[in-house]
């Protein structure tokens, strides 16, 4: 037997050599990738509905491989081209032998070329024919079905035959000469599509529409004859029109079409975006930018994220404006003036480290911090005012003064743990105008940060109580993929889930303040914690809000940076949020995390732990680390007189007689704006003349602030104005001296304000009234530069 063989390779060896080197040949006569050409970006909703597309490198409309072809594109072009598609092995020997008989006996031309054949042809760019290109093609396409499956070759025909002008592929096809995605066509207009590959000239409109017509009806009565569709079906298609002028493809998230462009170009990417909502802020941001036109703000941005999976639901990067207003340019990835956006997570930061309760009272009065003197928005100052009020009404002072408190640099250290990527420079940079939008950061990671909370919170009361380590990650757009939470663990990395609940709870009960008649047009939404901002120069207007499921982030303004009267936070950003929030399904609040917090008892009308002078005390849940703070240091014991109208001691008074009361008294500065803003407050009785004072702080200085450098500006005639000294006394009608140095400069009655012209230079001031109380404080006068 082995002699046998022997003998038979050695007598027919060249002939086996010749063999198995055309063989070889037939292996590899394809390359590794069968068409090495650029791609259309593609990019879908999360439901697999187009969003919009960016043309091929090459100019081309061609989309990615299609994983399958529809069923009415299938039949129609097997019928059109390739009836014995599914039984012959890449070549017809039949449909050869009959184009080659008409080619040799008649001046007309024919093909018979398979799909399989198609395919291998448009591959090779359509080389010219001749009878050795065709030996070619038919070589490779039997490597194709030996290699390949015929449904994946029919995907390459549907992905890679050419529709007319740049138009590549069914899918590009499909969308540009009927609006519609391939799975969605008709018969009829599969077959117009079905005859386009083989004369795509036939498209340009007005032209060869009768033998474009001619060719579709005709593959329409072989589709009856065959028994593919029925006689309604044949005569419906026969009246369906035929393709024009291509169609627009959809720009529904053009902004993230081009961010996926640059970072996965050339690929079909389906996104975690949910596209009837993208449709529905779409239309949103439209009429609002309709309005806001009109006061020549021409940009704005949406940004809607899934506050457990960190997914984006809606992408408006820009407002659908002209390219005059900059409507290429993706605001939500920009850096842009905070504003008051970072307020929430201050006061976070002082719930979680047990140096602030929700409601304590904060010095909402004129202020110097190292020269700098913040404002209100209103230019008003209130006094005292509860934190969680300050906070809800963005007041700014009480900000800078919680900052101030909590330390500048431990701030700017958890707002790097936020991932905030865009505050990068050092604090010192920011100083405390880091809390008023002192720094920049983008509507990406100002909505992520919110969402972070909202997330922490809920998963703190779903699971054993616990955290996660990384909270605070990066948003995901890609459908598939999934952020990493990090480890679980029993302490909160940043922000307890105590803390987080109470700011959230302060965000939820906006306080509105009479007369901003704006807040009234939100009284009946659902639930949600929100906050605006508004940057210095009206340049920037935010407003940003979670509910448990969603995170929404809106900016208003001009890209160019160009400020406008009326762009605040309240008047233009949050009309858009709360429609926005209108649009998402109606959500439930935010369940209390009791494991993080503790019931204690708080005084009423200071927001402390209650002391044991408080009368009036409530119950609530603050958070565990609330218990280190002080107790209530604005309730005192006093002794009065019997009519309660002057306070005595035993200097001056039977101890029998007097009358023990606690009482809620402020300091003098606070007093002096809180008390003309509540009617309520009573302000502490003087002490009856006969008395000896025991070392009370009656009165205190408005202006010059504590540390303020006086600057004296010269008119436009080039005389100095004159500098006007202010102070609060608990008795405003007793009278006040006032003195520089050893100058005296007059009395005061009732308004404890003076004006005097003093030259350059440093001075003691002092005030004095008729009782001998004195306060003093050194004050600096500089003349100002021209």
């Amino acid at each position: 037997m082995k002699k046998t063989s022997a003998t038979f390779f050695k007598k027919h060896k060249l002939k086996l050599s010749f063999g198995g080197i055309l063989f070889a040949i037939w292996l590899f006569c394809l390359p590794s990738e069968l068409f090495q050409v650029p791609t259309a970006t593609v990019v879908e909703s999360s439901e697999g509905v187009m969003l919009g597309a960016r043309i091929a490198d090459d100019g081309q409309w061609r989309f990615p491989k299609m994983d399958s072809v529809p069923y009415r594109f299938e039949q129609s072009i097997l019928l059109f081209e390739d009836e014995y598609f599914y039984r012959h092995p890449g070549f017809n020997p039949i449909s050869i032998s009959k184009a080659l008989w008409q080619n040799m006996t008649t001046n007309k031309r024919r093909g018979g070329s398979t799909l399989t054949q198609q395919v291998i042809r448009i591959s090779r760019k359509n080389k010219q024919r001749n009878y050795a290109e065709k030996l070619i093609e038919i070589m490779q396409a039997t490597r194709l079905e030996a290699g390949y499956s015929k449904e994946e070759i029919l995907g390459f025909y549907a992905s890679y035959a050419p529709f007319g002008g740049n138009v590549v592929g069914l899918e590009t096809a499909s969308w540009r000469y009927f609006g519609i995605p391939a799975s969605e066509l008709s018969w009829g207009q599969s077959a117009a599509l079905a005859v386009l590959p083989n004369a795509p000239s036939l498209i340009f409109p007005g032209k060869n529409e009768a033998i474009l017509k001619e060719k579709r009806d005709r593959l329409l009565l072989k589709l009856f004859q065959k028994g593919k569709i029925d006689q309604t079906t044949y005569n419906l298609a026969l009246d369906e029109h035929l393709p024009g002028k291509p169609f627009p493809l959809p720009e529904i998230a053009p902004h993230l079409t081009e961010k996926i462009r640059k970072e996965h170009r050339g690929k079909r990417v389906e996104t975690t975006v949910l596209y009837s909502l993208q449709k529905k802020i779409n239309n949103i941001t439209k009429t609002h930018h309709k309005q806001l036109r009109q006061n020549q703000i021409n940009n704005l941005a949406v940004l809607v994220l899934d506050v457990n999976t960190r997914e984006v639901l809606a992408y408006v990067g820009n407002a659908p404006t002209t390219r005059e207003n900059n409507n290429y340019v993706d605001i939500i990835a920009k850096s842009r003036s905070t504003g008051s956006v970072l307020k929430p997570f201050l006061f976070s930061a002082l719930l979680s480290s047990g140096e602030l309760l929700p409601n304590t009272l904060i010095a909402d009065i004129p202020t110097v911090v190292n020269g700098y003197s913040p404002e209100n928005f209103d230019k008003q100052f209130h006094g005292a005012v509860p934190a969680s009020e300050a906070l809800s009404r963005s007041l700014n002072i009480p900000a800078v003064r919680m900052l101030q408190s909590y330390g500048l640099d431990r701030f700017y250290n958890r707002l790097q743990e936020l991932n905030f990527s865009q505050i990068k420079k050092p604090a010192n940079h920011y100083g405390l105008t880091l809390i008023l939008g002192g720094a920049e950061s983008s509507l990406w990671d100002i909505t992520k940060a919110y969402a972070g909370m909202a997330s922490t919170l809920n998963y703190f009361n779903r699971s054993s109580s616990e955290y996660r380590a990384t909270e605070f990650i990066e948003p995901i757009y890609i459908n598939g993929e999934t952020g990493d939470f990090g480890t679980v663990k029993n302490v909160a990395p940043i922000f307890n889930a105590g803390a987080i609940y109470n700011t959230l709870e302060a965000l939820q009960k906006v306080n509105r303040p009479t007369g901003e008649e704006n807040w009234s047009f939100f009284s009946n939404s659902q639930p949600i914690a929100w906050k605006t901002g508004t940057s210095y120069g009206f340049k920037d207007a935010w407003a940003v809000g979670v509910t448990p499921k969603y995170a929404i982030g809106v900016w208003v303004g001009n890209a160019d940076g160009e400020g406008r009267p009326g762009l605040t936070g309240v008047q233009a950003a949050a009309p858009i949020l709360f429609d926005v929030l209108d649009a998402l399904p109606k959500s439930e609040w935010f369940d209390v995390p009791y494991d993080e917090l503790i019931e204690a008892n708080v005084c009423k009308k200071s927001g402390y732990l209650a002391g044991v002078f408080c009368e009036d005390v409530a119950s609530e849940w603050i958070p565990k680390e609330g218990t280190k703070t002080s107790s209530c240091p604005y309730h005192q014991t006093v002794f009065l007189n019997a009519s309660e109208k002057k306070r005595v001691n035993s200097s001056c008074y039977p101890l029998s007689e007097m009358k023990q009361k606690s009482w809620f008294t402020l300091p003098p500065v606070l007093e002096y704006y809180y008390a003309p803003l509540h009617p309520e407050y009573i302000t502490l009785p003087s002490f009856a003349s006969e008395c000896l004072q025991e070392g009370e702080r009656k009165m205190e200085f408005i202006f010059p602030k504590k540390n303020e450098t006086i600057l004296l500006p010269k008119t436009f005639d080039e005389n100095v104005n004159d500098v006007v000294f202010k102070l609060a006394h608990r008795t405003p009608e007793t009278t006040v001296f006032w003195y520089l140095d050893t100058t005296f400069m007059g009395s005061t009655e009732t308004f404890h304000e003076i004006t005097f012209a003093p030259k350059p230079g440093i001075y003691l001031l002092t005030a004095t009234d008729e009782e001998g109380n004195e306060v003093k404080q050194q004050v600096e006068i500089l003349q100002a530069s021209k």
